[in-house]
């Protein structure tokens, strides 16, 4: 049986099988902007989660055998698109990123971060999909014999295969300290992107603001609390991505003139 595990539309848990969503759970929250805005969902509710999450494994095969990878920017900004155009510009050599199908993998190709990424939330575990595997390459799965989700030996990977400027996507603030001694004893460069926020407490909302670089708030009330007091960096989205450090301030920056060329 494949069974994977998501959080999405305002943490919702959701549990897919064989293509199809067997369990919903109640939301964390009741809205959510961006899914007002590109799906029209005014009030988040298991069955408009469950609607959402079906369209997505009919669109481009989600959770599936049938996965396709859609590499156009699906959002403006967001992880997922700052982190593509990073690499495209030469700033990143690789991401450390998770994905339905694959679990922790290493990507180096813009497109294939989008294709991954783009419109996948929260995956809290998943099985190995063929296609995915094949899509990203083996040797670039933390783990193709079952697709497991760890980002600290991802990251571990992404260094011993020779990449000193990478980005890593988490949502665990205990992982921050960690993640910063390996940085630190392997001399590499480690842009932080904190994504999957909505729920998380105010302690490790703190250590996000304080150590991270990129930091996604969702619909967290505690991040944006403590980053408009402290005065950070942010964008003018209805959802603010913030930049706690100046390397990430910069990726933010990179990403908005890309998007005002495009205008």
């Amino acid at each position: 049986m494949e069974e994977h595990i998501i959080e999405a539309l305002g943490k919702s848990r959701i549990v897919i099988q064989n293509g199809k969503v067997i369990s919903v759970e109640d939301p964390v929250i009741d809205y959510c902007p961006l899914f007002d805005k590109y799906r029209g969902i005014k009030k988040l509710t298991k069955e408009s989660i469950k609607d959402n999450i079906e369209f997505r494994i009919k669109d481009f095969g989600m959770c599936t055998e049938n996965r396709r990878f859609p590499s156009e920017d699906f959002l403006s900004i967001g992880a997922s698109e700052i982190i593509s155009t990073l690499i495209k510009k030469g700033v990143l050599d690789a991401a450390v990123i998770v994905s339905d199908g694959c679990g922790t993998v290493i990507v180096t190709d813009p497109e294939v971060v989008e294709g991954l990424a783009g419109r996948i939330s929260g995956v809290i575990r998943t099985v190995p999909i063929k296609g995915v595997i094949s899509f990203v390459g083996d040797s670039n799965v933390l783990n193709p014999k079952n697709a497991d989700i760890n980002q600290i030996e991802g990251l571990k990977k992404a260094i011993s295969k020779g990449y000193k400027n990478i980005a890593i996507t988490i949502s665990n603030a205990k992982d921050i300290p960690e993640i910063r001694k390996i940085e630190k004893d392997n001399l590499c460069n480690v842009l932080v992107f904190g994504v999957h926020m909505t729920g998380i407490s105010k302690d490790d909302a703190y250590v996000f603001m304080e150590h991270g670089d990129v930091i996604t708030a969702c619909m967290s009330k505690e991040l944006i609390e403590i980053g408009d007091n402290k005065g950070i960096y942010k964008t003018k989205t209805k959802i603010p991505i913030y930049a706690p450090s100046e390397k990430g301030k910069k990726a933010i920056e990179l990403r908005l003139k890309v998007i005002e060329k495009r205008k």
